[in-house]
């Protein structure tokens, strides 16, 4: 490790701590639906797509009717994307003449895309049309993004709201998202990219000479526009097969910096959001400290395994970190951050290859998953995923006082807890589930290139994303198959929507209650004692879920590597 590198992840830290209120404050608007200076341009556009799809935007919904709406429009759209991936060879927009994808392919691409995780059993640059690429997958991008901060605003007005039946209007809150903050800010960042030098084309290919005179046929394509969302989105997938490795998506460190930070950016934002909207900003800040503390310790575990690197290698005399899979242009230090962000995230989004790294290094990303979204997570989900260990917590200091558990002013009783239990189980069931079966079964086995602990890890891996829906993967299974293909795509539907349903009936229990004021025997939710409470309870259920498989899988790879054992 290095100075160099820890001034890197500290002012990484620094630059979104600064940020984090001035986004807020945006978001709190979007949430509230107040007047933003952009709607001078956008408010007629606004107002004509209500007029022209007969919506009211005042007209508030209920849990269910908002829960219903969301249901209904992500399974069309994951309908219309599949047609757009069988019918791939017959649509325009396809110089390369690529074939439709298989059913199972387009079918694990369609789920992936419309939950957000964006897991990839394809080469997007060997596979997909620019058609393919804009119209069936960016804007999954953004719809995806738009879907999961609406969710995290129907929350806040369950906890903010008294006596209400309603959390909200799905369709003005995804139109006022996607209209005043996810398109606007992807108008920018496009434009950064491409004077960065990411292509931003239709056309398929260019022909080069290369420094030794060799001819070379790249692909290019409308690279940056997808690139921009796949970040701000937290979604993840990439253009090119080698995702944000590849130098046409990102090509600088700076670009590297900025990924990394827009990754992070609306995450860190809702929180402080979070706190205006229950009216306390402390209660905001108080779960981004918790959300911190366990990136940094995640951190500082991945750049401390990469830099030592592999002690056989040591012993053979190569001196020096784990640079296998990474970019020499990015570096351990980079590599290491650009992995916890990502998983910390659920983006899924690459600048080196996680399947390289040591079993340790590799072990944080796969936990960050398995934690359930809630280190930082993605837009959205984050928050209200880190809001049902919140509900979980607070009844757990419930129980050491002797009396119902509060938190910001909403009693939180049997059905809410039991809610958030069943949100909270739906991952280790599934995770753990899919994985065992895949472990003994031949078509499951047939998958990984390594075998051992590593293979199990990247099966893993496989199902942790899936059901996390992150989308980044240990590269070394081969997925791009009918029994893959078709168990990761009923995970990464379980694994976004069996949550998101759950959370949606406790914001709509809350709404409905009256407000509680503190008391002298209220448990305090602003201080270092409920950020440590928060911190236990998540590190403690992950840990006590998920360390037998973590056991079997990159705990065991350490330990043989640390015998000297490489396969």
């Amino acid at each position: 490790m290095t100075i160099q590198g820890w001034f890197l992840i500290l002012g990484f830290v620094a630059i979104l701590l600064a940020l984090t209120k001035p986004v807020g404050l945006w978001l709190f608007a979007l949430y509230e639906g107040r007047r933003t200076p952009l709607h001078v341009v956008l408010g007629p556009v606004e107002r004509g797509f209500y007029k022209l799809a007969g919506i009211d935007p005042q007209a508030e919904q209920g849990w269910r009717r908002y829960a219903l709406h969301m249901l209904v429009f992500n399974v069309a759209l994951m309908a219309f994307t599949y047609a757009v991936l069988r019918l791939q060879g017959v649509l325009p927009g396809n110089p390369q003449g690529l074939a439709g994808l298989s059913p199972n392919l387009a079918f694990n691409t369609a789920v992936s895309f419309t939950t957000n995780t964006n897991w990839q059993s394809y080469s997007g640059e060997s596979t997909m049309s620019n058609l393919s690429q804009m119209l069936g997958l960016t804007i999954h991008n953004f719809l995806s993004a738009a879907t999961g901060i609406a969710l995290a605003f129907a929350l806040f007005r369950g906890f903010a709201r008294r006596e209400s039946k309603a959390i909200g209007n799905f369709w003005a809150d995804m139109t006022r998202i996607t209209l005043y903050l996810l398109l606007p800010v992807c108008v920018v960042y496009t434009v950064f990219l491409i004077a960065s030098g990411v292509p931003q084309t239709f056309a398929a290919t260019v022909n080069v000479t290369t420094l030794e005179g060799v001819k070379q046929v790249l692909a290019i394509g409308p690279v940056a526009s997808q690139e921009a969302i796949k970040m701000l989105g937290t979604n993840g997938g990439g253009f090119f097969n080698a995702n944000s490795a590849h130098p046409f998506e990102n090509p600088t460190a700076l670009v590297n910096l900025i990924q990394m930070l827009s990754i992070f950016l609306i995450g860190f934002g809702l929180t402080w959001t979070f706190g205006k909207a229950v009216g306390n900003t402390k209660q905001g800040w108080a779960i981004l400290s918790a959300m911190v503390i366990l990136f940094l310790a995640g951190v500082t575990v991945t750049y401390w395994q990469e830099a030592a690197g592999n002690p056989v290698l040591h012993h053979l005399g190569v001196a020096g970190g784990n640079m296998e899979g990474k970019e020499v242009r990015f570096g351990i230090a980079a590599s290491a951050l650009f992995s916890v962000v990502t998983t910390a995230a659920s983006c899924g989004a690459v600048n080196s290859m996680h399947d390289s790294f040591t079993a340790l290094g590799g072990m944080i990303p796969l936990f960050n998953i398995q934690l359930g979204e809630v280190v930082i997570g993605g837009v959205g989900a984050g928050i209200y995923g880190f809001l049902l260990f919140a509900i979980l917590a607070v009844f757990v200091a419930g129980l050491m006082v002797g009396r119902t558990p509060e938190y910001v002013g909403k009693k939180i009783e049997s059905r809410e807890v039991k809610l958030a239990v069943l949100a909270i189980a739906v991952l280790p069931l599934m995770i753990l589930g899919l994985t065992a079966l895949s472990s003994v079964l031949a078509q499951g086995l047939a998958g990984p290139l390594n075998k051992g602990p590593h293979g199990f890890s990247e099966i893993l891996y496989a199902f942790t994303s899936a059901v996390g829906n992150n989308g980044s993967a240990f590269a070394g299974l081969s997925a791009n198959t009918p029994y893959y293909n078709g168990l990761l795509g009923v995970a990464m539907w379980v694994g976004r929507f069996f949550i998101i349903v759950p959370m949606l009936a406790i914001a709509g229990s809350l709404a409905a209650k009256k407000y509680t004021p503190e008391s002298a025997g209220s448990f305090p939710t602003t201080g270092g004692l409920w950020v440590g409470l928060l911190v236990g309870i998540v590190l403690i259920l992950g840990g006590l879920t998920f360390l037998p498989s973590l056991a079997l899988g990159p705990i065991a790879d350490h330990l043989a590597m640390i015998r000297g054992t490489l396969s």
